[in-house]
């Protein structure tokens, strides 16, 4: 690696903080700069492994797999928040099986015992179940622990970055603005937090491109409850209306859920485009830029994968 100086990430969500992680662990100095680390819209995920609605397939395939492989291997630690959980993804109509069933070992087709009532087909598989509060406490650690450094501090141009050998915009929805890129949209999304009536199995329903999402996620004493994807609605603000509709859609799955009681809202903007954007660029005065955004809510599935090419894009 002859990159010399200090890489300037702008962005502290999971694909920042990842990205700096693996930047780091890679011998290189890092200095993170955001808003708010961890960053609002990584703390409101769900989170559970599984590439949704994110392109091009070419490149998601080995990014998820990366991040997959990473996933298994950090769920043997409690202080991470990840754990390999089985569950079922199930869809009121036939449907086929996703692209990336072939990446997992043990994904199978449901037997109709196995589905809720009302529902057609689905799928069994174990897959990485990320306890998102927990995870980026766990990051940032890691983060800081390898040399990292943080600044708390609103970006709104990259131009405002003048000590950086190169820049790194992972500014999440932020980052279109930064690289002037109208291509880039907020899908929002809402989750319910409540306590954990007994639930050891994720659930989630293949909804198509519907707005009211159907997931149940136990994260032990916890279970987070989605949810919403509100194409173009940039708000972060609580829906209680939104927040009813989505108890009473996972207490339909699992009657438990209606009287478990709300520990809490989250509510995060997903930064989507038609396509993931990792790749090097330059700023007009020279300095080399490298753009990683446009994960929609794919950003913890892909981390990894897109954190250990950026480490790869880097000028040599």
């Amino acid at each position: 690696m002859t990159t010399t100086g200090k890489i300037v990430i702008v962005g502290g969500g999971v694909t920042g903080l990842t990205t700096g992680v693996a930047l780091l662990e890679a011998g290189l100095p890092v200095h993170l700069v955001a808003a708010e680390v961890p960053g609002p819209t990584s703390v409101a995920a769900g989170a559970m492994w599984g590439p949704y609605l994110v392109e091009p397939w070419s490149k998601v395939r080995p990014w998820s797999l990366v991040s997959l492989d990473t996933f298994r291997g950090l769920s043997g630690d409690p202080a991470t928040g990840v754990r390999m959980v089985s569950g079922v993804e199930a869809a009121r109509s036939a449907v086929s099986a996703p692209e990336w069933s072939t990446l997992l070992p043990d994904f199978r087709e449901c037997s109709p015992g196995e589905l809720p009532a009302g529902f057609e087909g689905g799928y069994r598989s174990t897959v990485p179940l990320i306890d998102m509060p927990v995870y980026l406490q766990y990051l940032l650690r890691r983060f800081r622990e390898a040399g990292g450094t943080v600044q708390q501090q609103f970006v709104s141009s990259l131009d405002e970055i003048d000590d950086g050998s190169v820049i790194v915009n992972c500014a999440g929805l932020g980052a279109g603005e930064l690289a002037a890129d109208g291509s880039m949209r907020p899908i929002r999304g809402q989750h319910v937090v409540v306590k954990n009536p007994g639930i050891t199995e994720f659930f989630s329903e293949d909804t198509g491109l519907s707005p009211d999402l159907v997931c149940i996620y136990p994260h032990g004493e916890t279970v987070v409850l989605g949810g919403t994807a509100i194409d173009g609605e940039p708000s972060l603000r609580e829906d209680p209306v939104a927040a009813r509709a989505i108890v009473e859609r996972c207490a339909e799955i699992d009657p438990r859920l209606a009287k478990a009681a709300i520990v809490a809202h989250r509510v995060g903007a997903r930064p989507t485009r038609s396509e993931v954007r990792v790749e090097a660029d330059v700023r007009e005065d020279g300095v080399p830029l490298i753009h990683n955004y446009g994960h929609g809510g794919s950003g913890v599935t892909l981390s990894w994968g897109c954190a250990r090419e950026i480490v790869g894009l880097l000028p040599s």
